[in-house]
Order: C-alpha cells, then sequence, then structure tokens
C-alpha cells in the first residue's frame, strides 16, 4: 500500500492544466463496444479507473492502441463472447465501478450480457435498480446467478419505450442510452441526467450515427439504429479536478492559474466557491486564483447560515463536497455540508478533527463546519485514505497542515487523479511517495 509524505506550509503558484474527465471517459470506453470499427479518444486521463478499464477492454479481446499524448484507439470487431461470461470477467469486473457501464453496450448489440455487482468507493449504498429497471423497460430479462454473484441479463430483441427514471443517475442514464441506440424504435428517457459527461457521451454516439435530441435537457429521444461507426473524439476536462484546484489554491496559493478548464462546463461550480468569499478571475478559457489572505463565507439573504448541498446536474456536483467541507475550514464563518446523496462520505472528518478542524458532524449526511479563518492552522497527522474525493481533500488538507502528514491508501487518489503529486510539486508543494 503506497503513501504520500507531505510537507505542509508551502505555498502554490504558477500554471497547472487539469486531465481529462474520469467520469466521461469510462462512459465513452464503453461506448467503443458499440461497433466494430475503430473509435479514437483523445484527453484520457491516465488514471487507476481508466486504465483498469481500458485492459478489460484488452482482455475482451478488444484491440486497444496507445497513441502517446493521452491518445487510444479502440477496435471492437473481434470481441471474445466467450470471456465475457469466464469468471476472470466477473472478478476483474467486479473490481471497477465504471464496469457496470459495459452492460448497456454489450447488451445492445450482442444482447446477452453477465454483469458483476462492481467495487469503487466504500461511500455507502450505490444501487442498480435505475439501470436495471430501465434496461428491462427495453425488453430485456435479468437473473442473478448467487453462486457466481453476478446478473445474467439477456434481449433478444430490444424495443424503444417511454422510461421515466426513479433517480437522475448519470451511469444508469449512460447505460440505458448506450442500449437503445441500436434498439428498435423511439426510446424517450424522463428524468435523465444531464451532467456534461452524459452530453459528450450523447454527442460522441450521433457522430458515431446514433440520432439522439434532447441533449442538455432532462428529456432524451432516442430514434434507434441499425449500426454504428467509428469517430474520433475529445474528452472534456475534468471538472472536479478544476474544483479541486480552486480549492488548494484558495488555502495553499501564492497565485495559481487553472489553464483551459472549459469554463462553460464548470456549471455552478465557480460560484459556489466563490460563495465561500474565493475570489476566482476568468481569463478566456483559464481561471486565476490569486492569493488569499482570508476568506470570508457570506450568510444567505436572510441572514441564515450559509450551506452547501449537493443534486443532480446542473445543481452542484457531489464529488466536490469533499473539498469545500476542507477549504470552509480555514474560512471566516461557518458552512453546513449537506451529502445528501451518500451516508458514508463524511465520515471522513473525524481525520480533519484530529488535525484540529472546528467541524461537528450532525450524522451521517451533514456536517456544520466553524472555520479558523487562519488564527492558526492544521497540524500534521497520519491519515488514510477513504476514497477518491476524501483522498485529494485530506491531501488539500495536509499541504496546507503545520508539520508534516502521512497519507496511506493512496492508491484511492490514483483511481482519479493523475501523477498528483508531481503535478502539485511543481507548483511548490512537497509531496513524497512512498510504495
Amino acid at each position: 500500500m503506497a503513501s504520500f509524505i507531505i510537507e505542509g506550509g508551502h505555498q502554490l503558484s504558477g500554471d497547472i492544466t487539469p486531465q481529462g474527465a474520469k467520469n466521461e471517459a469510462l462512459e465513452v470506453i464503453c461506448a467503443t463496444l458499440l461497433t466494430s470499427e475503430a473509435v479514437t479518444i483523445s484527453n484520457v486521463p491516465d488514471i487507476l479507473d481508466v486504465n483498469n478499464l481500458i485492459e478489460l477492454l484488452r482482455q475482451m479481446g478488444a484491440s486497444v492502441t496507445n497513441h502517446g499524448n493521452h491518445t487510444w484507439t479502440f477496435s471492437a470487431a473481434n470481441l471474445n463472447t466467450d470471456y465475457l461470461q469466464s469468471d476472470e470477467f466477473i472478478r476483474r469486473s467486479a473490481s471497477l465501478r465504471g464496469s457496470v457501464m459495459l452492460l448497456g453496450p454489450l447488451l445492445g448489440r450482442f444482447h446477452h450480457v453477465c454483469v458483476a455487482k462492481p467495487g469503487g468507493d466504500k461511500i455507502g449504498r450505490r444501487r442498480l435498480d435505475t439501470h436495471f429497471m430501465g434496461i428491462s423497460e427495453l425488453g430485456a430479462t435479468f437473473n442473478y446467478n448467487p453462486t457466481r454473484s453476478f446478473y445474467e441479463i439477456e434481449a433478444s430483441h430490444l424495443r424503444g419505450k417511454y422510461i421515466l427514471l426513479d433517480e437522475a443517475s448519470v451511469t444508469g442514464t449512460a447505460n440505458i442510452i448506450m442500449a437503445a441506440v441500436l434498439a428498435e424504435g423511439t426510446t424517450q428517457i424522463y428524468n435523465a441526467a444531464c451532467e456534461p459527461y452524459i452530453q459528450q457521451l450523447c454527442k460522441m454516439l450521433n457522430h458515431m450515427g446514433a440520432n439522439i435530441s434532447g441533449i442538455a435537457s432532462n428529456l432524451l429521444t432516442i430514434e434507434g439504429v441499425k449500426t454504428l461507426h467509428g469517430t474520433q473524439h475529445t474528452i472534456l476536462p475534468d471538472m472536479i479536478e478544476v474544483g479541486s484546484f480552486i480549492g488548494m489554491a484558495a488555502m495553499n496559493g501564492n497565485g495559481v492559474r487553472i489553464k483551459n478548464v472549459s469554463y462553460d462546463n464548470l456549471g455552478i461550480i465557480p460560484d459556489t466557491f466563490r460563495r465561500m468569499g474565493i475570489t476566482i478571475d476568468r481569463d478566456a478559457d483559464d481561471i486565476i486564483i490569486p492569493h488569499h489572505r482570508y476568506y470570508e463565507v457570506g450568510p444567505f439573504m436572510d441572514g441564515s447560515i450559509m450551506s452547501f448541498a449537493d443534486a443532480p446536474w446542473p445543481g452542484l456536483t457531489p464529488d466536490l463536497l469533499s473539498v469545500l467541507l476542507v477549504v470552509a475550514t480555514q474560512a471566516k464563518g461557518s458552512v453546513l455540508i449537506h451529502q445528501k446523496m451518500f451516508e458514508s462520505r463524511l465520515f471522513f472528518v473525524d481525520k480533519l478533527i484530529d488535525m484540529g478542524a472546528q467541524i461537528i458532524l450532525c450524522d451521517p449526511h451533514r456536517a456544520v463546519v466553524i472555520g479558523h479563518d487562519h488564527r492558526f492552522q492544521l497540524r500534521g497527522r497520519s491519515l488514510t485514505s477513504p476514497d477518491i474525493r476524501a483522498g485529494i481533500a485530506l491531501l488539500i488538507a495536509a499541504m496546507s497542515a503545520e508539520g508534516t502528514s502521512h497519507i496511506s491508501n493512496i492508491e484511492q487518489i490514483d483511481r482519479g487523479y493523475e501523477d498528483i503529486e508531481a503535478r502539485l510539486t511543481a507548483l511548490g508543494a512537497k509531496i513524497m511517495r512512498e510504495a
């Protein structure tokens, strides 16, 4: 198990460029299985979750070519359908959360797929009902194999239908879209997720010959087609990494420029940090975070305490609440963080309390942060990363802390952040990786 050794108190300055979006990469790589022709994808992040998915496609028989410079070509002309029912496939897919999005394209193209209950972050219940219910509406049948712990899904003929999702699940929406593009007739998905990741998936599929309308809304209409062809696609910058860098620069920065952020696809992320009292200057498609001697959280218009809660897009993404919570520890004022979607995501705050943060964990979903206003620093401690986003939040805390911190289980951070220690060291951080 690898670790980071972080010497806190060093200010960051300079330029940093966000990686390609992790969540988009997982979706569009799975979508390459919908065609036998080559699909070339650029700006693919070099992170553990994406690399594991690429290796899984290679084991499935897809031709995978790395062109360097974060560009890959995928060709699924000769998939080994026998491998898709093997114990090794079940084992590999069970260890990767993104593998659940193999369901839609494999079912749409081959009409039969085995799917293990996927792994990923331990942040609470992450049910698959939306995936299964939506695809069942298209005509699929599901059988659970308790001996081998996987679901076997079959659909000799997929037919389009009006589908009202029980929740605006991003991966659930992606799976249903990928199954529906090759279904017969018209599919309408209402209460669809409309995150930029979903928009990008739909645009790529349309370039491959699909017929999807309503993109960027919560009502998607999909006219089924017989086949899809190859295309080229570029992944957006990762808005979660952009938000993470904003938080780092506010707490530890002496002038940081975040380059090529695709500002128009950041939604309310910049304004959320501004409500924390953080100055964000836009320069074309870059954002600049100046040095903050302090930042003050304002109340709501009625004078009540500021609160941040996650919500489906275009609301605030839940993946940034951990970062906002850490940034709030040095703000002037108090903040309520309300994590609605995942009941285990706030449990990392006990580590911040041990570092000296003033936080009241009200219940599994809510925490009140009483800002230090930079009157004193957090203290370096030995920490463990429980998931990707808590891991980066702890890294931000350690960088601002007095003394040295040790973060173990950083494989969780590697799942979502590419070469993070080298990129932050280039800005002035003191981070060393230990095997």
